[in-house]
């Protein structure tokens, strides 16, 4: 009976320390770190997304989406990031790198490096409360220039492969290489300089090539966007 009336009686001043501490409706220290971080995380990212991707492709959907994806974890990280949960935040975080391998539409290569660096910066700069704004800023310089350096690199000379469902099957042989460069050439008006044969269908006639060749626009992607098989 004492040890039961003990009990009560620690319970019910845990419970009046408890009410006793009110928590505010407005923290301003931490809505002062939410504006500013917010803010500082929105130039950075703008900035990449206008003026390194937006000026060359001029893919005003990927703009949306990438401005957008941006706000949505800054602000998702910025608010889990304070609750202790751990492993439960890690596999939030696979969980958003999920979605993009689970898609239903191809993003070109281009368009996903820039959406990990965008995702990146936006996690970096949602939990980094506590890192002074020179590192912070060093660090997001960082992605900027890298971001920066990629671009003078792909301007650089460089050959460009797409793949092409050929019907002359007959030209594939070794022997006959000569030939369907030739044919190739004449049919998509470009110099080609080497071609690898993929899937051949002989019922349908049909093969799959992949056409490496000098791009007449060094702005030209090195790689196909969507890769589409021979059916069946």
């Amino acid at each position: 009976m004492l040890l039961f009336d003990l009990i009560k009686s620690t319970g019910d001043e845990l419970a009046e320390m408890a009410g006793g501490v009110e928590e505010p409706i407005i923290n301003n220290a931490t809505l002062l770190d939410l504006l500013s971080h917010f803010g500082f995380n929105l130039v950075f990212v703008l900035g990449i997304i206008y003026f390194l991707y937006f000026r060359r492709s001029r893919r005003a959907d990927y703009f949306f989406t990438f401005a957008l994806i941006s706000i949505s974890i800054f602000l998702m990280i910025f608010l889990l990031g304070a609750v202790k949960i751990k492993i439960g935040f890690a596999l939030g975080l696979f969980a958003i790198f999920g979605i993009i391998r689970y898609r239903t539409e191809s993003m070109p290569v281009r368009e996903m490096t820039y959406l990990f660096v965008i995702i990146s910066m936006s996690v970096i700069n949602a939990l980094a409360i506590s890192t002074d704004w020179i590192t912070l800023t060093i660090v997001n310089v960082i992605f900027v220039l890298a971001c920066i350096l990629g671009e003078l690199v792909h301007k650089l000379p460089h050959n460009a492969c797409k793949y092409v469902k050929y019907d002359r099957i007959d030209l594939i042989t070794p022997a006959r290489y000569d030939e369907m460069v030739a044919d190739l050439e004449a049919r998509l008006g470009v110099k080609i300089i080497k071609v690898d044969v993929g899937t051949v269908n002989f019922l349908k006639d049909m093969t799959l090539l992949k056409v490496y060749y000098e791009p007449t626009n060094m702005n030209e992607e090195n790689t196909v966007d969507e890769m589409s098989k021979i059916p069946n």
